[in-house]
């Protein structure tokens, strides 16, 4: 039975990469009989060539860009030799408008001096162990009484992470840069323009030296250190650089002794080609990943992400993944598909977050406002968002893994559904990782 196609109509307007003239591209699967020069002959396309290395039968092809694109699905869909066809769309990620105000302001205000404190082999700021969400969640007490710190290695699609933040040494495992083709560090300090690379390369490493606090964009204030701040340069960061890290320190905080995979499918500025992120999937469970962490949404549907989700649980991959930032009715992919599990964000007074998606598809919400996490160059941000309550339920999974080596999905989410309730729109409620750890190790017994 063939597929049906998705056309997606796009999350914002974008610039196509120019061949020889303005080009369109698609992600086509043929049927397996299907040849897939045979399908570009008849209709006029272009091979780039196939999704990734491995012979998975999806190829990424162009169109001249002045052809409309439903026409194009239209007339190659219908081919015999075709199972699906898609556009290759540029996707963006997105945190609330209102994620920082002035009552997080004024929180941080409130916040101690900076401090040093020791986490499982590296100095970490102080307030980074002793935020609300910690507590909240449980998670010291979960530590301490269950001795799960977490295993196996969490995948982090995302836009990267800083490679040399002293509190990631030893947990960072090989990454891909999926968006330049780089197998290495999947970092994210390639985004910076000179000046501010040099900037944050001065970043002193000492978490006690973080004295100030800059606003950085709409969803995060980085607390910096005397040297780097002066000569910053926030004109000129990509308004999303540094979310690949502060999603990667909301893992290593749940999970401080399971490994991160940094897998670089989106640029500083949010945004990412469909395929970047189909390969970024794959390759996590290709790869030995356990845990997928995707801390971005999609309002429209696709075959190939459906697929590529579908193919990594088949794995023994537990997918996890924020349920959106509209404040709606509405959970989007991939959160929303089957065997992932989606988060919603909570405050601090466990009620659900203004800018949180919510409703049919939300497995379970945590935590989301003024967290306190890692960013680039030995600093720390404040952030808000799904994006953030995810990893805290990611870093979650890794610890079911510490307690089951070969645990799923089913096992995951069932030690994870041992959540407080709160309102019915928020899945199985807030998540706690005591009653997950007692659930869990019981389970093991």
């Amino acid at each position: 039975m063939r597929r049906r196609s998705i056309l997606w109509s796009g999350l914002l307007c974008f610039l196509l990469p120019l061949l020889s003239a303005a080009q369109t591209r698609y992600i086509i699967r043929p049927t397996p009989t299907g040849s897939i020069t045979g399908i570009d002959g008849r209709h006029g396309l272009t091979l780039v060539g196939r999704l990734d290395d491995e012979n998975r039968g999806i190829y990424i092809i162009t169109a001249p860009s002045n052809i409309n694109p439903a026409e194009i699905i239209a007339d190659v869909d219908a081919d015999p030799e075709v199972t699906d066809i898609e556009l290759d769309s540029k996707l963006a990620l997105t945190e609330s408008p209102t994620s920082l105000n002035q009552s997080s302001v004024a929180i941080l205000d409130s916040m101690p001096a900076p401090g040093a404190v020791g986490y499982y082999g590296a100095p970490v700021l102080g307030l980074y162990l002793s935020q609300p969400a910690t507590s909240i969640i449980r998670l010291s007490d979960a530590q301490a009484t269950f001795g799960t710190t977490g295993a196996g290695i969490v995948a982090v699609v995302d836009t990267g992470v800083d490679p040399n933040h002293s509190a990631l040494q030893g947990v960072l495992v090989p990454g891909y840069d999926f968006v330049h083709s780089v197998a290495g560090s999947g970092s994210e300090l390639v985004d910076l323009p000179e000046g501010n690379l040099a900037a944050l390369s001065q970043s002193n490493p000492d978490p006690a030296s973080k004295t100030q606090q800059l606003r950085l964009s709409q969803s995060s204030v980085a607390i910096l250190d005397q040297s780097s701040v002066a000569i910053l340069d926030t004109t000129t960061l990509p308004k999303f650089f540094g979310h690949g890290t502060m999603v990667a320190g909301v893992v290593h905080l749940v999970a401080p002794t399971a490994k991160i995979m940094p897998l670089k499918a989106f640029d500083g500025d949010g945004t990412a080609r469909l395929s970047d992120i189909l390969r970024a999937i794959y390759y996590a469970a290709d790869n030995g990943a356990k845990v997928i962490n995707m801390s971005f949404s999609v309002l429209t549907g696709s075959v190939e992400l459906a697929d590529a989700v579908g193919y990594a649980t088949e794995q023994s991959v537990i997918v996890v993944a924020s349920t959106g930032n509209t404040g709606t009715n509405f959970v989007a992919n991939p959160a929303a598909m089957p065997e992932v599990m989606g988060v919603a964000s909570t405050t601090n007074n466990d009620t659900r977050s203004q800018f949180s998606s919510y409703g049919p598809g939300t497995f379970v919400a945590a935590p989301g406002e003024q967290v306190i996490t890692l960013y680039p160059g030995q600093n720390y941000a404040v952030a808000s968002g799904t994006s953030f309550s995810a990893p805290m339920v990611a870093g979650t999974a890794a610890l079911t893994v510490q307690v089951n080596p070969v645990a799923s999905y089913s096992n995951a989410s069932s030690a994870i559904s041992q959540a407080k309730p709160l309102s019915s729109d928020l899945g199985h409620g807030r998540l706690d990782v005591y009653q997950a750890m007692q659930y869990a190790t019981g389970a093991a017994k």
